[in-house]
This record gives structure tokens, C-alpha cells and sequence, in this order.
């Protein structure tokens, strides 16, 4: 057994006091009001953390994203939602002029600046409101070609 596993085993047999006292210790704050179980997942999520590393920001993002979709719908279920890897390129060609678009970890880059979202850049190009996945043709809709050059 390692010794992570090993602490986290003794998480199942501490009592309330002793979650708390460890919570205080783990992340230098007191313990919030909540119930033994789930100090016992917060404590064994810091823990594995700290062995394993955290979430990458891309699976934070998704997590948060789901989160308030069950707080919006009581659904969590995929939705279609557009996928794209760090470092894929999108290229549209909009009045003779061709558009390069990076996609980042926290969002996507585009002249040299930082935008959250593709349909603020499509705004920024077209002067118009688009949705960003539908301009950059990453949803079907007639009458217009993008491309996608992935890692370049």
C-alpha cells in the first residue's frame, strides 16, 4: 500500500473533529460547514493533488461549464458542445481576406489578443453578431468554408 493510499484508508475511520483538525491543515484554512463525507473528498482530493497534480485548466473549464448547465436545466448531458485541442488553428476567409484564429487553453487567441469566446472574434471581424462556431464553420450551416489546421 502507498502512502497515499494508506491516507487516504485513514480518512474513512477519523471522526468529524479529526477531519476538521486535518482540513485546517491541509488547506490553512478553517473547515467549512459541511458534512464528514464530503471533508472526507476534499481532503482526499488535495491529497491526491498534491501526489498526482491538479486537473489540467481545459478539464476545470469543462467541469465548470457542466456545473452550470445542472444548475441551469437539471441536465448534465453532452450537448454537442464543439471540442477543439490547444494549438489547433482556425482559418476563415471573410471579404478577401483570410482570419487566423489560435486556440488556447483558457479561450482563443486573435491578433494578438486574448478573447473567451469564438463568437466575440466573428463580432470583431464581421461587425455583426455571429455565432463564432457557426462563422469559423465548426457547426454545418450552407454557404461558407472554414478550415482547421490542427498543432500547426
Amino acid at each position: 500500500m502507498t502512502g497515499l493510499e494508506k491516507q487516504l484508508a485513514e480518512l474513512m475511520t477519523m471522526r468529524p473533529t479529526q477531519l476538521r483538525s486535518l482540513w485546517r491543515d491541509t488547506y490553512r484554512s478553517p473547515a467549512p460547514d459541511i458534512g464528514p463525507d464530503l471533508l472526507r473528498r476534499g481532503i482526499a482530493n488535495r491529497l491526491q493533488e498534491r501526489v498526482h497534480g491538479k486537473l489540467p485548466n481545459a478539464t476545470r473549464r469543462e467541469i465548470d461549464r457542466l456545473r452550470k448547465r445542472v444548475e441551469r436545466t437539471g441536465k448534465a448531458g453532452h450537448m454537442h458542445a464543439i471540442s477543439l485541442k490547444t494549438g489547433t488553428r482556425l482559418v476563415r476567409s471573410w471579404n478577401g481576406k483570410s482570419y487566423h484564429v489560435l486556440v488556447c487553453d483558457d479561450g482563443f487567441e486573435f491578433e494578438g489578443r486574448h478573447f473567451d469566446s469564438l463568437s466575440h472574434i466573428a463580432r470583431k471581424i464581421t461587425g455583426a453578431h455571429w455565432s463564432g462556431p457557426r462563422f469559423f464553420g465548426l457547426k454545418k450551416r450552407s454557404g461558407y468554408k472554414s478550415k482547421v489546421l490542427t498543432n500547426v
